[in-house]
């Protein structure tokens, strides 16, 4: 990804290659304490906040019923049901995560993988590509940068822009169906995006779910 970015202080990067060299550093150099420290000060950050609505929105609990709201996606269409209410909870972290195989029709990822590191987005997804059922999706819902990228240094995490993901998306070998910008946020807050992502093809995927009845297209819009 070449295009730059800053962080928090307003310094300037070329390019994420040469921010992520700085607070990652180099992929090959073995047991890598930076990275360790990366994520333990992003938990360490997270530790500190109140557990309520307004602390996990930065103050801005205002927003969550946008967020939430049936025209953003955010509503759980697909676990609706009373049948169909969460069973299960896993306390790892997304970098280490693995869902069970064949388990899930959409796996919803939200406000949470601008803590990971570009080759840890990567992984994860291509890890997580075999819990998907035939036909069924990844929705991504983040916070987007107008170009480039924003290292945020107090909490370590990155918002990338919309070019800086579909980038990522290639080397995952993921498929964008479908793109959407939420409504109703302040204005002085960042864009957000909901991206529904296959992987498959978007004409092997229509007929992979004509077959299975799951999953039907129609509910994104």
């Amino acid at each position: 990804m070449e295009a730059a970015g800053f962080d928090s202080d307003g310094r300037e990067f070329k390019n994420a290659q040469e921010m992520w060299r700085e607070q990652i550093g180099e992929a090959d150099e073995g047991e890598n304490h930076k990275k360790t420290q990366w994520y333990s000060e992003g938990v360490a950050y997270w530790e500190g906040v109140e557990a309520s609505v307004d602390g996990v929105l930065g103050g801005f609990g205002q927003v969550n019923e946008a967020d939430i709201a049936r025209e953003s996606l955010s509503q759980e269409y697909f676990v609706s049901s009373d049948a169909h209410k969460a069973t299960n909870f896993y306390c790892v972290s997304l970098q280490e995560f693995t869902p069970d195989a064949g388990r899930y029709n959409v796996i919803w990822i939200q406000w949470c993988i601008g803590h990971l590191t570009d080759d840890d987005f990567v992984s994860f997804f291509k890890r997580a590509k075999v819990g998907l059922k035939p036909g069924g999706f990844f929705v991504l819902k983040e916070n987007i940068a107008r170009n480039g990228f924003v290292l945020d240094k107090e909490d370590r995490s990155i918002t990338r822009s919309d070019l800086y993901f579909k980038d990522l998306f290639r080397r995952c070998g993921l498929h964008l169906y479908k793109i959407k910008d939420q409504k109703g946020l302040p204005e002085e807050l960042f864009a957000v995006k909901m991206y529904a992502l296959t992987t498959e093809g978007p004409n092997k995927v229509l007929k992979t779910r004509s077959k299975a009845q799951a999953n039907r297209p129609g509910i994104i819009k």
